[in-house]
């Protein structure tokens, strides 16, 4: 029996019945499924929203977002198959399960920001100005969409006593790869139940999020050039990435290597912001 119980013992919140799927007549809905799709129509609605407030066409942004979207997911997955293989090299079908969580922001994003370019060309809009406005559909979506991984037992960090830590039960984990040596020998028994004490970094990375998000849409209202939003936003989720992607133990790793493949995708994105950023202030200068 997995049990479901999931504790933060030090903020007084305890969950006794935590589940990781719903049913609905034959058929078995995972919550993680549930929340990534919320988190997809809450961006969706917002960008669709303050495109309309900065009087573009909702209806080519509308276009847009959906394949943007649809490629963004299938380049979340693909992102995450391919540094994740030895998962599934032996199960080549469980590659299409999605259920079980296995998708990658940064191959996300990667995705989205190939297709929102191509099918904005197609639609002889500029991709910069509409990516100010479609990204901040991003982290609207990540602070819902993070709470899959809570809901999965995944995507938490390192062993924790801390304010924030977070109790699972060892057997309610998605994988047990993910528990660490330091964990096991942390382990909390409660009424018989083995737990495991980490940093909830799904939460972290929700609540940087929020911080990012307002952020973003502070700064829309008075932008000085197009692409601000955008590689802003690339640069502040990145720095908080970074920090967050070294607390966790199911990190997705470069081949053959011990490094982190989001701590390297994320610094390269805050190099390649603060360049944009840079040349673009010294040409508003110029202009001046």
């Amino acid at each position: 029996m997995t049990h479901t119980q999931i504790y933060f013992p030090n903020l007084h919140i305890f969950l006794e019945n935590v589940g990781k799927n719903i049913t609905i007549g034959n058929f078995t809905i995972a919550f993680y499924g549930i929340v990534i799709a919320l988190g997809m129509l809450l961006g969706g609605s917002l960008v669709l929203k303050m495109a309309k407030r900065g009087g573009k066409d909702e209806d080519a942004y509308l276009d847009v977002i959906i394949f943007t979207v649809i490629f963004a997911v299938i380049g979340a997955r693909i992102y995450y198959v391919i540094f994740a293989w030895d998962y599934y090299k032996d199960d080549l079908l469980s590659i299409f399960n999605l259920r079980q969580g296995g998708l990658a922001i940064y191959g996300g994003i990667l995705g989205g920001i190939i297709t929102a370019y191509i099918v904005t060309k197609i639609k002889k809009i500029p991709f910069l100005e509409f990516a100010d406005y479609g990204i901040l559909g991003v982290p609207a979506g990540q602070i819902l969409g993070r709470f899959g991984n809570f809901f999965n037992r995944e995507a938490f960090g390192q062993y924790t006593d801390g304010l924030f830590a977070m109790l699972i039960p060892t057997d309610a984990v998605r994988s047990t790869s993910d528990i660490t040596e330091e964990m096991w020998n942390h382990v909390v028994v409660i009424d018989g139940v083995k737990y495991i004490s980490v940093h909830p970094t799904f939460l972290y990375e929700a609540l940087w999020n929020v911080g990012v998000l307002i952020l973003l849409l502070v700064l829309i209202k008075r932008k000085k050039y197009n692409g601000e939003i955008f590689f802003t936003y690339l640069l502040a989720y990145g720095v908080g990435r970074f920090w967050i992607e070294s607390l966790r133990t199911d990190q997705l790793m470069l081949p053959n290597s011990s490094i982190p493949v989001s701590m390297v995708v994320a610094a390269v994105l805050v190099i390649i912001s603060v360049g944009f950023h840079l040349i673009q202030l010294r040409r508003m200068k110029k202009i001046r």
